[in-house]
Order: structure tokens, then C-alpha cells, then sequence
């Protein structure tokens, strides 16, 4: 296709969507309401269920098939506690339901169908029940989506207009996956990864201006927007720390320097606008070739912890539940994709990081739960996102399997 017809598609799609949002805007039906229902009783499951087996776990602790969820991703559990939506790199979002309580989900389908979305891959809610969705180059407020999501016309409003999140000529197939978070300020943060491996220098002033290669935040209404993040690659997971407020991040190093450089990260920021080192350094203090003959800020964080090099650290949060012993109250579990280009690959699994009463690390990133990937290096499921449940019991999104796992502390003691 033409870069004529190209831009053509697009003008017309955001046409088609405006269309739409303004019919949902005054309750109006669109005709479109079809849904996709996800069978949860195929053999998939039973597929699923036996890969699990294999999943190892500090005692005391299980892992169960909580819902079939194609091309899961990230996660955003509902504040009523009714029902979970799972974004996709894709085009749905799905609508996850455990009626019964059972810790199963019962129906898995497709969320406001009648809406077009292009990889809206993050949803995160507001503690007011507002579920917002972070698109490719888009971000919608859904205002009741916990309780109307029965329905295929949702109500749905902009936060940030299609082909607004990011100038329409870096919107691009790699590391356009967002998500986003409200934090204690009430005010949303949303990530944007930058399109490059390392971007040329050409581009950073713009990447600076717009926030790509950072974190945004807005007013939930979209206003007041600005860079409150910057000097990061692709940052696929962020949490802020409900003891002192401050917000984490994962990011994703540079490839094609060994196998062993550099390594992952886990980010604190205490200050807007502070430098996390990219494109400088390409993860830990490791300088990239194309930047390295360029003098570095002199502001710059480096990561409160490193991971191992290319296992692809994507969501994370901070476990606010007490199902789980102590010693993981108040630490992070996060989700490590596997790697995609090492020799021996590495990764898919859930990793565990303590962090103390004063919101220091305290210790080590580790595996919690991994099997995954087997001993032939064969990946037998990648996970994506780590979202904690009412009862405390943790949901683990897989994107490979097309499924959501629950973990669950059964065990006694601490």
C-alpha cells in the first residue's frame, strides 16, 4: 500500500471511530453490538492445566487455569471486584467474569464491541470505577465499564484523540504496546515506548517534547499534559508504591550487544522529570554504540534493580494483599516475557523484588514462579502482566498460551 492510501486508511478508520464515539456519547445504539465469546470448556484447557503441572512455586503456593483469554496482556481488575479486563495487542479487549466466585473465571468475551481499537493493550482503572484504555495512539475513558460491559454500546469518551497520543509518523509495529495508571495524585500516567532499538539523534528532540521514551501524565480529563518520565526505552509495566506514592517502572534494554548486556531494569522515581539514563546507557550503566561518544546528562537514575539481560521485564505491581506470607506483603511480583534473541533463551516467568516499610529494595529480584520455559528451550508460555485479586490471589496474563493463571497462597506460616 501507498503512503497515499496509507494515510487515507487511517483518516478514514479515525473518522469511522469518531462516528461511533459520538452515537455512544448520547446513548445511542450503534447496530454493531456483535460479541465474541471464548469457550472455556476446550481442550485448550486441559493443555493448559497440564503445562502447569510443570510450573514450580515456593511451597505452599498453587497455580490454576483461571480463563482462556486470547493474546492476553495486560490486566485491570475492577474495583467492585466484578470483573477484569484483559487487553491485547490486537484489536479486543476481553471481559473476564467469575460470577460464582469460584476463582474460575465463567465467561470470557469480547468488551464494547462495537467500538474499533487498535492495539489497545492497556486498561487501568481509577479508584472511582472509571476504566480508562491505552490504544496504540489513542486512550478512551469508559466511565462505567464494570457495570455495563454486558452490553456491546459502551459509553466511551476521549482522553486523548486518535493520532494525538504520538505524531502519526513514529506510531509503528515495535514497542507500541502502552499502559497505563492512576496515581495518588488522581492525574494519568501513561508509557510510550519509543520506536527504535536505539533511535537516531535526530528524532530526540521531538521524542523529548512529546514524552516518547517516557511516561506521560494528563488530568483524567486529558488536560494539562506533560513528560513526567524520560530516558526510557520501552517501559511495559509501571506501579506507583502505596506506602510513599512513588511510581515504578520496568524497562526494556537495547538489543544486539551479547547475549549478556545489558541488563533489564527496575526503575523508582521519587521527582518529575527525572533522566532514567536511555539513550545513553542502553540498561544498567552500559553505553550504547550509538550514543556512547555523547556526554551524558549528568541528572541520570540508574535502576534500583537489574534483571538479567534480555528476559523482557514487561508489568509489574506492588502486592497490596494479605493472602500471601510477610515477607511478600508490600514487595513486587512482575512478569518477565522470555527473550526473543539469545542464544539460550531466558526468562517466562514471574519474578519477586522485596521492598521494605520505607520503599527500599530489600534484597534480590528472583524467580517466584517459572516452568515455562522447559529444558529443551522451548517456550511453553510467556508471561505478560501480574494483577492481584480481592481474596489477595494474584493473576498472572500469558500471551503465547492465550490464557490467565491464578496463584494462590494455601499454605500456613509466614
Amino acid at each position: 500500500m501507498c503512503l497515499a492510501a496509507s494515510v487515507a486508511a487511517i483518516s478514514f478508520a479515525h473518522a469511522q471511530s469518531d462516528e461511533t464515539l459520538k452515537k455512544l456519547g448520547s446513548f445511542k445504539t450503534t447496530g454493531k453490538a456483535e460479541f465474541t465469546v471464548i469457550d472455556q470448556q476446550s481442550d485448550s484447557a486441559d493443555a493448559i492445566r497440564k503445562t502447569l503441572e510443570k510450573i514450580t512455586l515456593p511451597k505452599g503456593f498453587e497455580i490454576t487455569l483461571y480463563a482462556l483469554v486470547p493474546d492476553a496482556r495486560h490486566m485491570a481488575v475492577g474495583p467492585q471486584g466484578v470483573v477484569t479486563f484483559v487487553g491485547t495487542r490486537k484489536t479486543e479487549v476481553w471481559a473476564v467474569t467469575d460470577r460464582d466466585k469460584d476463582r474460575v473465571a465463567d465467561d470470557v468475551k469480547n468488551f464494547a464491541p462495537s467500538l474499533a481499537k487498535s492495539v489497545p493493550n492497556g486498561p487501568c482503572f481509577s479508584p472511582d470505577g472509571v476504566l480508562y484504555i491505552a490504544e496504540q495512539n489513542r486512550v478512551l475513558a469508559y466511565p462505567a465499564a464494570e457495570f455495563f460491559y454486558e452490553g456491546g454500546d459502551v459509553v466511551a469518551s476521549e482522553v486523548i484523540p486518535g493520532g494525538e497520543l504520538i505524531p502519526e509518523e513514529f506510531v509503528s509495529y515495535n514497542h507500541t504496546a502502552r499502559v497505563c495508571d492512576v496515581g495518588p495524585d488522581g492525574k494519568l500516567y501513561i508509557s510510550l515506548g519509543q520506536p527504535y532499538n536505539v533511535p537516531p539523534k535526530e528524532h530526540m528532540e521531538t521524542f523529548n517534547e512529546v514524552g516518547i521514551g517516557g511516561i506521560i501524565r494528563v488530568n483524567q480529563d486529558g488536560t494539562e499534559r506533560e513528560v513526567y518520565t524520560r530516558g526510557v526505552r520501552n517501559s511495559v509495566g509501571h506501579d506507583f508504591n502505596p506506602t510513599t506514592g512513588e511510581l515504578w517502572f520496568t524497562d526494556n534494554q537495547v538489543d544486539g550487544m551479547g547475549d549478556d548486556i545489558p541488563p533489564g531494569e527496575i526503575n523508582r522515581q521519587t521527582a518529575m522529570g527525572q533522566n532514567f539514563g536511555f539513550p545513553w546507557y542502553g540498561g544498567g550503566d552500559v553505553r550504547t554504540n550509538e550514543y556512547k561518544d555523547e556526554e551524558v546528562p549528568g541528572d541520570v537514575v540508574f535502576p534500583v534493580s537489574e534483571t538479567v539481560a534480555h528476559a523482557a521485564d514487561l508489568g509489574m505491581i506492588f502486592y497490596r494483599g494479605n493472602m500471601f506470607p510477610k515477607k511478600y506483603q508490600g514487595g513486587i511480583f512482575s512478569a518477565q516475557h522470555g527473550s526473543w534473541n539469545r542464544t539460550t533463551p531466558i526468562g517466562a516467568r514471574v519474578m519477586f523484588t522485596p521492598v521494605d516499610a520505607d520503599g527500599n529494595i530489600a534484597g534480590e529480584t528472583v524467580p517466584f514462579a517459572e516452568g515455562w520455559l522447559d529444558e529443551n528451550g522451548e517456550y511453553l508460555g510467556r508471561p505478560v502482566d501480574v494483577a492481584q485479586l480481592k481474596d489477595g490471589s494474584l493473576l498472572v496474563s500469558d500471551d503465547l498460551a492465550g490464557a490467565v493463571y491464578r496463584i494462590a497462597y494455601t499454605g500456613s506460616g509466614s
